[in-house]
């Protein structure tokens, strides 16, 4: 398991940066990490967004992380990004203090800042494991992956190229 240092800074589209450690003290984050100039990551928008909708009610804290600027994270998700807890990462050091190699990617970080479980590309059943590991931490039901309409499996973009 990954355990990425608690200074870890998390900025958020609105409101100021804060650590890691800051974001855990309640729930679990459970991040869908997005990079905006790929494909693989607008292909997997709608899927991403209709899992973290089914953990909303849980005891986690959905979001998403993309690695740009603030501006491009907005363009890029749209009203998305106002319907999740959103974070801008240019400098990939979040995705990088996460352990996190290829984009789309989904993950559960523990509160004491383990990364629990992770996916990286989209490949629903490797999906379904990290959705399992949050249900059995937040006693939550998970959610069908893949559902109709979902794409087919493909492998990620690697992270910084």
């Amino acid at each position: 398991m990954v355990a990425p240092s608690s200074d870890l800074q998390l900025s958020p589209l609105s409101g100021d940066s804060r650590p890691l450690s800051d974001w855990l003290t309640t729930f679990p984050l459970v991040p869908v990490v997005l990079d905006p100039f790929t494909h693989e990551s607008a292909w997997i928008l709608d899927t991403a967004r209709r899992i973290l909708s089914s953990f909303q009610g849980a005891d986690c804290r959905t979001c998403w992380i993309v690695t740009s600027d603030a501006d491009d994270t907005r363009r890029f998700l749209g009203p998305y990004a106002d319907e999740f807890l959103t974070f801008s990462d240019p400098k990939l050091e979040v995705v990088n203090g996460l352990g996190i190699e290829a984009t789309p990617a989904f993950a559960v970080v523990k509160q004491n800042g383990t990364v629990a479980a992770k996916a990286e590309g989209w490949n629903p059943e490797s999906w379904r494991q990290v959705a399992e590991a949050i249900s059995e931490l937040t006693r939550w039901s998970r959610p069908v992956i893949p559902e109709a309409g979902d794409p087919v499996a493909f492998s990620g973009h690697p992270v910084g190229s």
